[in-house]
C-alpha cells in the first residue's frame, strides 16, 4: 500500500528531526547540534489512532541565500510538500518567531496544503502555552505547543493532524527487495538513485559528504517492489570525525545490514581503491548479496579490450566479492542503469533459495567423481558423508566429513564452484560449514535410517 505522506518544514536547528524521529518512534533522522545536517527528503513510516503515515523530514529552509547546498535544500522541501497531504511546521518557542519563521509561512501560506504549526522545545509545562502563543502572528492558525525530545503536547498535534490525513485500504504487498547503495564520497551513489527515479531525490553535488541521512525511497518494476537506500559516502576511519560524519557512516553500516542486496559503487575512473576492498569485505561479512556498479563508465577512454581488462582488475583486487555480478554504467546518462535492477532481482531470488539435501548430494558426489578429496601423506584421505542447507540469506550448507582438517583450501573453493556452477547461487555469498563427523557415527545414523525405512 501507498501511505500518505506528512511534510515536516521549518529553518535551521529548530528540532525537525528531533520531531520526526519523535513520531516515527524511533531514531532514524540525524539530530546533530548544527545547521544543515539535513539535507535530503528522509521518509519514516509513522501511525496514531487508526491512520498509517509516512513522515518526511527535509533540510532547513533559508530563503535569499543561496551558498552552498541552500538552493537544492529548499529544492528536496519544495518536493516534499508537492507529494505530501499536509505540512507540519516546526518553530521554536525558545527564541520565539524569525524573520526566516515569518518567511517560511508565508511560503506555506501560498502552498494548496494543509499547514499545522508545532512550536517545540516547550518543555516548560508553565511557560509552554505563553511561547507557543507568540507565533499566532504567522498566520497559520493555532500553534501547538510540544516538546519533541520529550514527547509532551505531540498527541495534540497528532490528534488534529490525523483529521488530514486519508485512510488507507491494507492490501497484500509484493515481496519487496530491500537495496543498499554503498561506496566512498563521490562515486555517484545519489545520481545513481536519481537516476532510477527520474527525479533529483537526493541532492547530487560534487562536494564530499553531502548525503547524510539512509534514505529509503520504494519503487516499483514490471510488478517487482524494491526499497533502495542511498547512504553517506563511507570514508577511511581515521578521516573520519566525530559527528554528523560519524553518525551517517553508521547509518550505512546499518543498511548494509538491514538490506537484501548491496550496490557497491565504485568511481570507473579512480578503479578500485583500498576503501573499495574494505567495503567488499565488510559486505561478505555481512552475508549479503551484492552487484558490483561501476559507475561513470562514459568517462572511460575505451577500445575493444578495456571491459575485460577492467574485470579482470575487479576479480583479482575484490576477491571478498568475487562471485559478485558486475555491471558497468552511467548514472549520468542513464546507461544500462535500468539493467541493474535485473542483476538485483537474480541476485536477491539467489540470497533466499533453497535446495533440497538430495540436489545438493547429487551436486557433491558429481563433484567428488571429477575431482577426489585430498589425501594426507600418510595415506588418509577425506571423505564426505553428505551435505544439507541449514539456512538462508545467505545460502549456508553443512557438509558432514570424517575430518575437516584434510580438505585444503583448494579443495573447499573448488566444492563452492561447484554448487554455484550447478545450482546459480549468483550474486550471493555461499557459507560452507564443515563438520567433522566420526566415521561409527555416521555408520550409526545410516543404520537408524535403513532401521527406520523398514
Amino acid at each position: 500500500m501507498k501511505l500518505p505522506i506528512v511534510a515536516i518544514i521549518g529553518r535551521p536547528n529548530v528540532g525537525k528531526s528531533t520531531l520526526v524521529n519523535r513520531l516515527a518512534k524511533e531514531q532514524s533522522a540525524i539530530v546533530h547540534d548544527e545547521p544543515g545536517i539535513t539535507r535530503d527528503r528522509t521518509y519514516l513510516p509513522a501511525y496514531w489512532s487508526d491512520r498509517e503515515f509516512l513522515v518526511v523530514d527535509t533540510g532547513g529552509l533559508v530563503f535569499n541565500d543561496d551558498t552552498e547546498f541552500l538552493p537544492m535544500i529548499r529544492e528536496q522541501a519544495n518536493l516534499a510538500l508537492t507529494e505530501a497531504c499536509a505540512a507540519i511546521l516546526v518553530v521554536d518557542g525558545q527564541t520565539g518567531p524569525t524573520a526566516s519563521d515569518i518567511e517560511v509561512a508565508e511560503w506555506l501560506r501560498h502552498q494548496p496544503k494543509p499547514v499545522l504549526l508545532a512550536v517545540n522545545k516547550c518543555e516548560s509545562s508553565e511557560h509552554g502555552l505563553v511561547q507557543a502563543s507568540e507565533f499566532w502572528s504567522l498566520g497559520l492558525g493555532e500553534p501547538y505547543a510540544l516538546s519533541a525530545i520529550h514527547g509532551n503536547g505531540t498527541g495534540e498535534l497528532l490528534d488534529e493532524l490525523i483529521n488530514h490525513i486519508p485512510t488507507v485500504v491494507d492490501t497484500p504487498e509484493d515481496n519487496e527487495i530491500k537495496v543498499a547503495i554503498i561506496g566512498r564520497p563521490n562515486v555517484g551513489k545519489s545520481s545513481l538513485l536519481n537516476a532510477f527515479l527520474g527525479e533529483n531525490r537526493a541532492i547530487v553535488s560534487p562536494i564530499s559528504g553531502t548525503t547524510r541521512d539512509a534514505i529509503d525511497t520504494q519503487i516499483e518494476r514490471d510488478g517487482q517492489a524494491y526499497r533502495l537506500i542511498d547512504t553517506a559516502g563511507i570514508r577511511r576511519k581515521k578521516n573520519v570525525e566525530y559527528g554528523a560524519e560519524f553518525f551517517s557512516i553508521n547509518r550505512a553500516f546499518k543498511a548494509i545490514r538491514r538490506c537484501d542486496v548491496v550496490l557497491l559503487v565504485l568511481d570507473a575512473v579512480d578503479g578500485v581503491t583500498e576503501q573499495d576492498q574494505k567495503l567488499a569485505g565488510r559486505i561478505s561479512e555481512e552475508g549479503r548479496a551484492c552487484i558490483i556498479v561501476v559507475n561513470k563508465w562514459d568517462a572511460v577512454e575505451k577500445d575493444s579490450y578495456t571491459i575485460y581488462d577492467y574485470e579482470k582488475m575487479l576479480e583479482s583486487k575484490l576477491n571478498f566479492t568475487e562471485w559478485a555480478e558486475n555491471i558497468f554504467v552511467s548514472a549520468l546518462t542513464g546507461q544500462r542503469v535500468e539493467k541493474i535492477l535485473e542483476l538485483v532481482k537474480t541476485a536477491s531470488s539467489a540470497h533466499k533459495r533453497r535446495v533440497s539435501t538430495a540436489v545438493i548430494n547429487e551436486v557433491l558426489q558429481e563433484a567428488m567423481s571429477w575431482h577426489s578429496p585430498p589425501t594426507s601423506r600418510g595415506g588418509r584421505q577425506g571423505k564426505i558423508y553428505y551435505g544439507t542447507q541449514v539456512s538462508s540469506q545467505p545460502p549456508s550448507i553443512a557438509l558432514f566429513v570424517n575430518d575437516s582438517k584434510r580438505f585444503n583450501d583448494n579443495y573447499r573453493r573448488y566444492i563452492e564452484r561447484q554448487f554455484r556452477q550447478h545450482l546459480g547461487f549468483k550474486g550471493t555469498p555461499i557459507r560452507l560449514f564443515w563438520r567433522s563427523k566420526k566415521v561409527r557415527d555416521v555408520e550409526a545414523g545410516s543404520t537408524a535410517n535403513r532401521a527406520t525405512r523398514v
